[in-house]
C-alpha cells in the first residue's frame, strides 16, 4: 500500500493522547459553534468557534491578520507550535482551519485523522474542563499564501475555460439541484445545481466509516476515475467552503497534486450569481 504524499500532516488518536502533556503541543477542537466541546471534549483541548473566531462574517473572509494573530495569541500558540486540530463531520471544520493556518503560514498543523468520531468510537477520555492557556507571542510573516484558495474568477475561469478541474465535493442530491443544502441546513442560495464542467465527487467518499481517510491507492482511484489528476490543477467547492477545504486536503497533503485550491466562496456565492450558468444534469 503506497503512503500518504505528506503523511506528517496527520496523527493518529494514539499519538494525541501520547502527547497530550506536551507543552509544544496545543489541541484544538474545532466546529461550526461550541456545543459539541461543551458537552465533552478531549483532555486539554481548547475550542475554536467556526462562525465566530475563523471567519469575517462582515466581509464573509477569512479571518483578516491582526484577527487570525490574537487568535493564536489567545490559543497559546506560538510560531513553532505544533497544532493538532480535530471536529465533528470527520474534521469538516478542522479542515477549514488549518488551510486558513496554511494561507497565513503556521509551520506545523496538523489533522488527527478520524476527529471527534474515532475518538468517541474508541471510547476514550472526554472532560468538561477547559483548559487554562497562557497567552503566547505570535509573529505574522509575509504576505497570506493566496495560492491556495480560488475566488470566483478563478471558478469562472476554470469552468470556460476548462483550465483547472473543479470538484463539487457536495451530495449528489445538491449537485443535480434538487435540494440546496443538506438537511436542517440553510439554503443560502437562490438557485441549485452546480457549476458546469463541474465533476461530483462528494467528500464522504474519501473517508472509512470511522472517519478516517481512506488509503493513498482508494483515493488515487476516486479522483483519477473522474478525471481529477495531479498534472491539472484542481479547485474543489461545496456550499460554504468547509466540505472543500476536506477535499483540498486530501488532494494536496494526501495525494500530494502540486497545485490545489479551496474555492470558499462555493456554492452561496455562484448559486446567488445573477446570470451566472448552471447545469442541473443527472450526476
Amino acid at each position: 500500500m503506497s503512503p500518504y504524499a505528506h503523511p506528517e500532516l496527520l496523527v493518529d488518536t494514539a499519538w494525541v493522547v501520547a502527547h497530550r502533556g506536551d507543552p509544544n503541543v496545543r489541541l484544538v477542537e474545532v466546529d461550526v459553534d461550541t456545543d459539541g466541546y461543551e458537552q465533552g471534549h478531549i483532555p486539554g483541548a481548547i475550542a475554536w468557534n467556526w462562525t465566530t473566531q475563523l471567519c469575517d462574517t462582515l466581509q464573509r473572509d477569512i479571518v483578516p491578520p491582526g484577527d487570525f494573530r490574537r487568535l493564536m495569541e489567545e490559543a497559546g500558540i506560538a510560531n513553532d507550535t505544533t497544532v493538532i486540530l480535530y471536529g465533528d463531520n470527520n474534521n469538516w471544520f478542522a479542515a477549514w482551519a488549518l488551510w486558513q493556518m496554511k494561507i497565513y503560514d503556521h509551520g506545523d498543523v496538523r489533522l488527527m485523522n478520524g476527529g471527534r468520531r474515532k475518538w468517541l468510537e474508541e471510547g476514550r477520555e472526554l472532560t468538561m474542563d477547559v483548559p487554562q492557556i497562557a497567552r503566547a507571542s505570535y509573529t505574522m510573516h509575509g504576505e497570506p499564501d493566496l495560492s491556495i484558495r480560488a475566488f470566483l474568477d478563478d471558478a469562472q475561469a476554470a469552468s470556460t475555460q476548462r483550465n483547472a478541474a473543479l470538484v463539487d465535493v457536495r451530495s449528489p442530491d445538491e449537485f443535480t439541484g434538487r435540494i440546496m443544502a443538506p438537511p436542517g441546513l440553510p439554503e443560502t442560495c437562490q438557485r441549485g445545481g452546480h457549476v458546469p464542467g463541474a465533476r461530483n465527487i462528494p467528500w464522504g467518499k474519501v473517508c472509512n466509516e470511522d472517519g478516517t481517510f481512506k488509503s493513498v491507492d482508494e483515493l488515487r482511484a476516486l479522483y483519477e476515475g473522474e478525471g481529477v489528476t495531479p498534472d491539472r490543477p484542481a479547485i474543489a467547492y461545496c456550499r460554504i467552503g468547509e466540505r472543500s477545504s476536506h477535499t483540498w486536503f486530501v488532494l494536496k497533503y494526501l495525494l500530494g497534486y502540486p497545485d490545489v485550491r479551496n474555492y470558499d466562496g462555493s456554492w452561496t456565492e455562484w448559486g446567488n450569481l445573477v446570470r451566472a450558468p448552471i447545469e442541473r444534469a443527472a450526476v
